[in-house]
C-alpha cells in the first residue's frame, strides 16, 4: 500500500471517491455535483486549506481522507483559534477492516499537529463511529446545525 498525498492531478479521482463515500453513507445521488466538487478540490488544494491523502493498491486509488483548515477567535479552550474538520474518509468495501482508515487518521492528525491546530472535529457516519472512537474521538453536545433554506 502507498499513502500519499493527493494533488491537483488527482481531482476527477477525488471527486469519484466523494460520490462513492456518500452513497455508502446512504445520502442519493439526486443531483449532478461534479462540477461543485471539482471547483471545491481545486480550489481547496490549492490554497492550502485541505490536505487529501489517498491510499493507493497497485496504483488503483482505495482509500482517501482528507483534513480542512479553519480559523474561529481565538477562546480560553483554544489559543489560537485554529481548528480542523476530518472529512471524505472513505475505503472501498473490499479494503475494509485493515487499518486503513486509522492510518489515514494518523496522516491527517499529524498534520494538524504540524500546523499547530489542536481541535479537530469530524461528523461520523454509522460505519465510522468505531473507528474515530477507537482512535480517541469523543461525542460532543457542542454543536448545533442548522438547514437555512428550511428557514422562513
Amino acid at each position: 500500500m502507498n499513502y500519499r498525498r493527493a494533488t491537483i492531478d488527482d481531482i476527477e479521482t477525488l471527486i469519484e471517491l466523494r460520490k462513492k463515500q456518500l452513497i455508502a453513507e446512504g445520502i442519493e445521488p439526486q443531483i449532478d455535483i461534479d462540477s461543485e466538487l471539482h471547483l471545491f478540490f481545486k480550489n481547496k488544494l490549492s490554497d492550502d486549506s485541505l490536505i487529501q491523502w489517498v491510499v493507493e493498491d497497485n496504483k488503483e486509488v482505495i482509500a482517501c481522507g482528507a483534513i480542512i483548515f479553519y480559523e474561529f477567535p481565538p477562546s480560553y479552550t483554544n489559543k489560537s483559534g485554529k481548528k480542523a474538520y476530518v472529512t471524505n474518509m472513505y475505503t472501498k468495501e473490499e479494503y475494509r477492516g485493515n487499518g486503513i482508515a486509522t492510518r489515514l487518521l494518523t496522516k491527517l492528525v499529524e498534520e494538524a499537529k504540524a500546523l499547530g491546530v489542536m481541535k479537530i472535529w469530524l461528523s461520523a457516519s454509522k460505519l465510522g463511529r468505531p473507528v474515530y472512537e477507537k482512535f480517541g474521538f469523543n461525542a460532543s453536545d457542542e454543536w448545533l446545525e442548522l438547514e437555512a433554506e428550511k428557514v422562513f
